[in-house]
């Protein structure tokens, strides 16, 4: 086990950061959501998809969303020192109001609902594996920009 906190926003071995709110973090979170959010209802507003159809719009947000927590987190974590409310906003409130694994789910279940099991399930394996590919592609990339040689961090 490691002795760095898992969270570095807040770290549990200092009593008075168990129970005090973080107010800056929590705004942080809650102006990118509503960011992330938009983002993503412009993005499926402009790709509808019927029950039986390959839902296009959520499967593209989910894949771009992880491509951007790959880049993000090795910029944060690996190129530079960040300001400690980067991660909030744009990990947890931007991208987390922007992909929405949830409605990866209802999107599943609508398929196989409308009669259309076999999109639900190529729509099922495809995002898992490009949501993963997507993840260790925007690793891959940023380090390489950042110059970081593979493996080493």
């Amino acid at each position: 086990m490691t002795d760095r906190p898992i969270d570095p926003d807040v770290d549990l071995h200092v009593p008075a950061q168990r129970t005090e709110l973080h107010w800056p973090v929590l705004a942080a979170i809650a102006a990118g959501g509503a960011l992330g959010a938009l983002a993503r209802y412009g993005l499926q507003s402009a790709l509808p998809a019927g029950p039986a159809d390959f839902p296009w719009a959520t499967f593209l947000v989910n894949v771009s969303g992880c491509l951007l927590i790959g880049v993000l987190m090795v910029v944060i974590t690996e190129v530079r020192q960040a300001h400690r409310l980067v991660r909030p906003f744009l990990g947890v409130g931007v991208l987390g109001g922007y992909t929405t694994f949830s409605t990866y789910v209802v999107d599943v279940q609508r398929a196989v609902e409308a009669g259309a099991p076999l999109t639900g399930l190529v729509y099922l394996a495809a995002t898992m594996a490009a949501a993963l590919a997507a993840v260790a592609a925007g690793m891959w990339l940023t380090r390489r920009i950042a110059g970081k040689p593979a493996g080493v961090r």
